[in-house]
């Protein structure tokens, strides 16, 4: 009989190795972390972040106390397993009691997949409430298209409220807090041949005297013509002095986003650390963005696609159009950034965003001071050397809540650093 207990608890603890991905909820908040459990005989050990696991599984019961690096106890646990899952209670701090569950991940196909996704419905909020449309692993690809910042389709009819309606959200399978969401945008492509503009410049841009003494006219046409055979864009009505004039099309995504931070529904209009309404004309075919996850499976959103525009954004609306959209996602676990970043064939970039210039400017560089340090493993006065002689700035918002400035540096400048 003990014999036979004995390989019973031997397969269960078999069956508990290997990650998880652990929630707590305390005090009304969740709190989401990875944890990783080895099982040898019935004893049990692991890592929760940088705590220290030890404890023991007999039959379907575990328990198991966590320590900090310095030794000092954090808490102890106790739980079922069920398969694959677990749940239990936790005390924590000594007074903090705790209800956890605990999920494998999900298995990741054999193969990175390309997926079409047909949008239904579109949302006008960032948030972690919104259900996803579709479940991707890091590698996957997808396929769809978005319908302009006012919610009209390429085939010119509004399917929704506007005020930049985004596809998705999408979700990362692995995704956690405190990781890094990486968004390829392998394909940006004009899907109708029409765009609205704004017509007049946002007084934010300008100063008072010239705002007191304008007077625009209501009835202006910025709409658009999109030539896509000859790569132009023009207006449909012009007028006298601007019969001849042509934009270069430069088709870009005003929006992407993860989840914002603490469970906030955060309009569409307003961009922060999560990504959101950036707007920044180089979000283009070809650029990579780089985003920290807050929710689990990050929940990536997209929108609001541009056919051209012009640093700043300064009338409001760039060339407001639909889009099709192809990207790539990946994955950096463990890592994340105070804010987006990006990274294109020539430039790496670091996105400020802030309350004024000067706060997103201050933002902008100590982000892209601090990636050179880590990744290029330079001192802080060989950064700064780098930075001073090849630092550029691109002024990429100004219209929105936030204003978002770029700090960025060309790779050619960085070849041999590494």
């Amino acid at each position: 009989m003990n014999e036979i207990l004995a390989c019973f608890l031997l397969i269960l603890a078999a069956d508990v190795s290997g990650d998880w991905e652990f929630s707590g909820k305390i005090l009304g908040d969740t709190t989401y972390v990875r944890v990783t459990l080895k099982a040898d005989g019935n004893k049990l050990s692991g890592n929760l972040n940088e705590l220290k696991l030890e404890g023991t599984v007999e039959g379907d019961k575990l328990t198991f106390a966590a320590t900090r690096p310095n030794g000092e106890a954090f808490g102890t646990f106790e739980g079922v397993v069920r398969g694959e899952e677990m749940a239990g209670t936790a005390l924590w701090h000594k007074t903090d009691k705790v209800e956890w569950v605990a999920r494998r991940p999900a298995r990741a196909p054999t193969e990175a997949r390309t997926l079409d996704f047909e949008p239904k419905e579109f949302h006008r909020v960032f948030s972690d409430a919104i259900p996803p449309v579709l479940h991707v692993f890091p590698g996957d690809t997808v396929r769809t298209w978005t319908v302009d910042a006012g919610g009209t389709d390429p085939k010119g009819v509004r399917r929704s409220g506007g005020g930049n309606p985004e596809t998705g959200p999408f979700y990362i399978e692995g995704a956690f807090p405190g990781d890094t969401l990486v968004v390829k945008l392998n394909k940006v492509r004009l899907n109708r041949d029409s765009a609205g503009s704004g017509d007049t410049i946002v007084d934010s841009a300008l100063q008072s005297g010239y705002v007191r003494r304008t007077k625009y006219k209501d009835n202006y046409d910025s709409e658009w013509v999109l030539d896509r055979e000859k790569g132009v864009a023009r207006l449909k009505n012009p007028s006298e002095h601007l019969k001849n004039y042509t934009v270069k099309l430069q088709p870009m995504m005003g929006c992407i986003a993860v989840a914002p931070p603490g469970h906030q529904a955060v309009r569409t209009g307003f961009l922060g650390s999560y990504g959101g309404n950036m707007d920044y004309n180089q979000m283009r075919e070809g650029t990579t963005l780089y985003l920290p996850v807050y929710a689990p499976g990050a929940l990536l959103f997209i929108g609001d696609g541009h056919a051209a525009e012009g640093d700043g954004e300064l009338t409001g609306d760039a060339l407001e159009t639909s889009m099709q959209v192809e990207f790539t996602v990946g994955l950096i676990k463990g890592q994340s950034t105070q804010g987006p970043r990006a990274e294109n064939d020539e430039y790496l970039m670091s996105l400020g965003i802030g309350n004024s210039l000067e706060d997103a400017l201050r933002i902008a560089t100590t982000q892209l001071v601090n990636w050179l340090q880590r990744d290029y493993k330079l001192e802080p006065n060989e950064a700064a050397v780098v930075l001073g002689t090849a630092m550029r700035y691109d002024i990429a918002e100004v219209v929105d809540p936030l204003v978002h400035i770029v700090a960025k540096v060309r790779k050619d400048a960085l070849a041999n650093l590494k």
